[in-house]
């Protein structure tokens, strides 16, 4: 039996709702998660900052992006990633039109 193939650009990978940033779980693990992520251009709200119990890598694959911490801000493109540590405050500051990010959550 040969492995499913799943294309990380392709719109049937998560429910498409206009306006609505879409989250699909790919793979999990005993310590990790693996998430697909599709934004449409929405940033967080206004004073929400995450604060996650696990760490996370996130990796932009197509667009672009700002992660704003209490120290600065830093500018994404597609092909950067970044990693968390937990507990590091940050929240999404601006994401264009259909961006796709990978984000690993683990212990």
């Amino acid at each position: 039996m040969l492995p499913q193939v799943q294309n990380l650009f392709a719109e049937g990978l998560a429910t498409r709702e206009e306006g609505r940033e879409t989250f699909t779980d790919l793979l999990q693990g005993k310590a990790f998660r693996l998430e697909h992520i599709i934004s449409r251009g929405e940033a967080s709200e206004p004073g929400f900052w995450y604060d996650q119990d696990v760490d996370e890598w996130v990796l932009l694959a197509m667009g672009t992006a700002a992660l704003e911490f209490e120290d600065g801000t830093l500018e994404l493109k597609a092909g950067d990633a970044v990693y968390l540590p937990s507990h590091l405050r940050h929240r999404v500051s601006a994401v264009s039109m259909d961006a796709v990010w990978l984000a690993i959550h683990f212990q």
